[in-house]
Order: C-alpha cells, then sequence, then structure tokens
C-alpha cells in the first residue's frame, strides 16, 4: 500500500512507493495522522551518502604506489584529482533536477552503480588514464549522493525532523570522506595487494548502500509534485531572487521530451538567496581549507615524521574529517548564525595555523590545522545545510543542495590545480602562505557577512534564524 504525507513548506503530496518499506517501517506522525518513518530509517538512510564518500577519498593514500607502478608525474596526479571535480560539478548541473523531479532513488541507484564501477577500475588499473576515468566516475556518484543523497535523508527524516535530516547528512558526508583514507592506508599496509583489497571493501560497503536505497521509505514525486517541477510558471523554471540564487531561465542546458530543463547551474526558489549565499560565504571557504590540507598535509607529515607508511597519511585525514563530524553534533542546538561565524571562525585559525606549521616545520601546528579545517568545514556545511532546509521546498531541495555544493566544489576544484602550478613557481613555503592567507581572508569576509545580514534582521530587516 501507499502512504501518503504532505512535503513540508512545498503543499506537494508524496507518496511511498508499493515497492517500498513495510508498514512496520513507519510510524504515525504527531498530528494529522501523517506518516513518519522510524527514528533508526533517518540514521541508515544517511549511509549510502558515508559510503559514496568513502570511495571519494580511498585513493588518497594509493596514489605513491600507482606513481610507482604506472610511472607518472605530479602534473599527471593533478589531471586525476581534477578529473573528480570534472565529474562532482558535472553531476551537481543535473542530478538534483532530475532528483527533485523523479525521486531520489532513480537517481541514487544509478551513481551507486557508477561507484561500484569505479571501483572495479581502480582495482584493476594498469594505466593513468583508468585511474582518471575512476576519479570521473567517482565524481559522479558524490555527486548525486551531495544532491539526492542528502535531500533522501531529509526525506526520511519528514518536516518534523529536517534539522535533524541536515546534521545527519552532513555528519555523513565527512565521516565518509574521513572513513576512505583510514581503511584504504589500514588495509595497503596490513594485507595483500593493496590497490585491489581496498576497492574490494569499498565494493561490499557500496553494495550494503544499494540495499539501503533500495528498502529506505523515501518519498516518490507525485504528479502534483512532478507538475511543481514543468515548465514555468512553476518554481523550478522562475528567476530567483537574492544573491547567487537565480533562477534557471535562460541557463538550461538540456531539456526533456516535455520541454522541462534537466541540466542547468543549479539555484535555489525566490527568497532563498540570502540563506544560499550565506552558506556558500562560510562553507566555500571550508571546503577549500579542508582541500588544501588535505593535499599539502599527508605528504607534509610524512616528511616531518621521516615515515613512508601509509597509515599517517590516512590518519592525519581521518582525524580532520572525525573533527568535521563531531563539532557538527557539538553544536547542533545552536543557531544557524552562531553555526555560521563559529565556522568562519575555525577556517581563520586553522589556515594561520597552518603557515604556522609550514615556517616551523612542527607537527602538533599541523595536526591543529587539520582539526581546525576540518572542524570549519564541518559547521560551514552543517549552517548552510540547515538555512537551507528552514527555507527550502522539498521538490526544490536537492538542487538547493547542488547548489550550496557548487559554490564550495567549484573553487575546491581550481585549487587543486593552481596549488600544483604555484608550488612549482614559488616553492612549498610561499605557497603554502599565500594559499592559507587568502582563505583566512575570505574565511573571515564570510563570518562578517554572517554577522551583518544578522545585525540587520536585529533591525527589523529580514535575516536567517
Amino acid at each position: 500500500m501507499s502512504a501518503r504525507r504532505t512535503a513540508a513548506g512545498a503543499g506537494a503530496e508524496v507518496s511511498v512507493r508499493d515497492g517500498g518499506p513495510r508498514r512496520a517501517d513507519v510510524v504515525a506522525g504527531p498530528a494529522g495522522g501523517r506518516a513518519a518513518a522510524a527514528l533508526w530509517w533517518v540514521w541508515l538512510a544517511a549511509w549510502p551518502v558515508t559510503a559514496v564518500f568513502a570511495l571519494s577519498n580511498a585513493a588518497m593514500p594509493l596514489y605513491v604506489l600507482w606513481q610507482r607502478e604506472l610511472g607518472f608525474s605530479g602534473g599527471t596526479l593533478t589531471v586525476v584529482f581534477a578529473s573528480y571535480i570534472a565529474g562532482l560539478l558535472a553531476s551537481l548541473l543535473c542530478c538534483g533536477v532530475l532528483s527533485d523531479r523523479f525521486g531520489r532513488r532513480p537517481v541514487l541507484l544509478p551513481a551507486l552503480g557508477l561507484a561500484l564501477a569505479a571501483c572495479l577500475m581502480f582495482a584493476t588499473a594498469h594505466h593513468v588514464a583508468v585511474l582518471i576515468v575512476a576519479r570521473l566516475l567517482t565524481g559522479l556518484a558524490v555527486g548525486a549522493a551531495v544532491s539526492a543523497g542528502i535531500a533522501a535523508v531529509t526525506d526520511v527524516a519528514g518536516p518534523d525532523r529536517r534539522r535533524l535530516g541536515a546534521l545527519l547528512a552532513s555528519a555523513a558526508m565527512v565521516f565518509g570522506a574521513g572513513l576512505g583514507p583510514l581503511l584504504s592506508g589500514v588495509l595497503s599496509e596490513t594485507l595483500p595487494a593493496p590497490t585491489v583489497t581496498v576497492f574490494l571493501v569499498e565494493a561490499a560497503l557500496l553494495g550494503t548502500a544499494v540495499l539501503v536505497v533500495w528498502r529506505m521509505p523515501v518519498p516518490s514525486p507525485s504528479p502534483v509534485r512532478r507538475a511543481s517541477a514543468g515548465p514555468s510558471p512553476s518554481p523550478v523554471r522562475r528567476a530567483s531572487a537574492g544573491p547567487a540564487g537565480s533562477g534557471s531561465r535562460g541557463r538550461g542546458k538540456g531539456k526533456g521530451t516535455d520541454g522541462v530543463v534537466w541540466m542547468r547551474v543549479p539555484g535555489v526558489p525566490r527568497g532563498s538567496g540570502w540563506h544560499l549565499a550565506l552558506g556558500v560565504a562560510v562553507f566555500g571557504p571550508g571546503i577549500v581549507a579542508m582541500s588544501f590540507v588535505l593535499s599539502l598535509g599527508p605528504s607534509l607529515l610524512t616528511d616531518l615524521l621521516g615515515s613512508g607508511s601509509r597509515i599517517v597519511p590516512g590518519a592525519l585525514a581521518f582525524a580532520m574529517f572525525l573533527a568535521s563530524t563531531c563539532v557538527q553534533f557539538a553544536v547542533q542546538r545552536r543557531s544557524r548564525h552562531t553555526i555560521l561565524v563559529g565556522g568562519a571562525v575555525s577556517v581563520v585559525l586553522g589556515m594561520v595555523t597552518l603557515v604556522v606549521a609550514v615556517h616551523t616545520a612542527a607537527v602538533w601546528a599541523l595536526v591543529a590545522a587539520a582539526v581546525l579545517a576540518g572542524a570549519g568545514q564541518g559547521v560551514g556545511q552543517l549552517g548552510g545545510l540547515s538555512l537551507l532546509n528552514s527555507s527550502v521546498p522539498t521538490h526544490r531541495l536537492a538542487e538547493a543542495n547542488a547548489a550550496l555544493s557548487v559554490g564550495g566544489y567549484a573553487p575546491a576544484g581550481l585549487l587543486a590545480v593552481g596549488a600544483g602550478y604555484l608550488t612549482d613557481a614559488v616553492g612549498l613555503t610561499d605557497a603554502a602562505t599565500a594559499f592559507g592567507l587568502t582563505l583566512a581572508t575570505a574565511a573571515g569576509l564570510g563570518g562578517a557577512l554572517v554577522v551583518a545580514r544578522r545585525s540587520r534582521g536585529r533591525n527589523g530587516r529580514p535575516a536567517p534564524s
């Protein structure tokens, strides 16, 4: 049987497919007889996001092995990294819109298939081109997890637990991103055939994620909700107000047979532009800072300790993402503007500490920089997702999540290329100093924007809660 309920803020009726969960997985809501998923399903719905993000960084400790076996240069390694960002951004252009129109499951299942294909290619790679394609597929899968996966967690949580849904989805991303390199480092050091074993284990994790997506009580769009994603004057086709929140008119890259744009630069509905802008202002520098430490820290830490163990960089990455996960649970009850300001401050401190680390060769400073950068990214991500969850209706939520991610991951991709060239030109110390101070300035400006917007709200003008 189909259990029906109304999406929060959207007024759109959605239903759980007959092939979905059994009635025992759903409990009565607090009002109006609305069906709500059991709490354990809300936690379990975050697992596919964790599994996909574990793959996103699982290859990190293994690149030194591939470089030795396949004989490619550091410049080629930059191309491998950039292919991931290219796949991620391409996925974000369409997966959010497709997920909002056709449902979370039809987007997540193919994405998990791409992730499994990437595992197979990583495990059997005998040429650098295979690594590039594998990273491209990984980026495509991660883009779907960022948009449809996070929205699925919010959908399962329901309108009365949207803040919990944002918390679990955000924590699942960063925990998975840290779990991948830790497992990879440990397995590659302790078991034979490291480049094969790591991705066999990752494929097993993704297999369990497929089962979760197949059975989780995620609502599927009803005809009413699909109509809301149709041609103008629907909310999907209207221009949006506010910074970074413009609509899709004139920007569509592809249309379905019904004339609906299915690939475009993601945006948010009218009235949510400032929420997106504030989220990007803090989350953007946070994810770039984390990417910077992730690319620089492991090799620097290995040099400082004089150790070639692959567990060392994996452990550093895990510590950074663990800090990102834990701090989100610690601040979940704070106001959204406080969370965002805290994220900006953490990124500033992390980048200043990183500059100290590269100038003094101090291990403690590098570890502290990693933890602070991880905390800043996690808090900024939580604040951004919470703002969007508070104002964006369900039928636009996946696209809004994609818009937030594009604002953060696009500059992170540019950093991966720019950092390599700048390091070759001026050296590691000067390059790290320039990037660190630039990111600290950007994070400080983002935090100032949040404070200014909050002060404006206290003076009687609208501001995020």
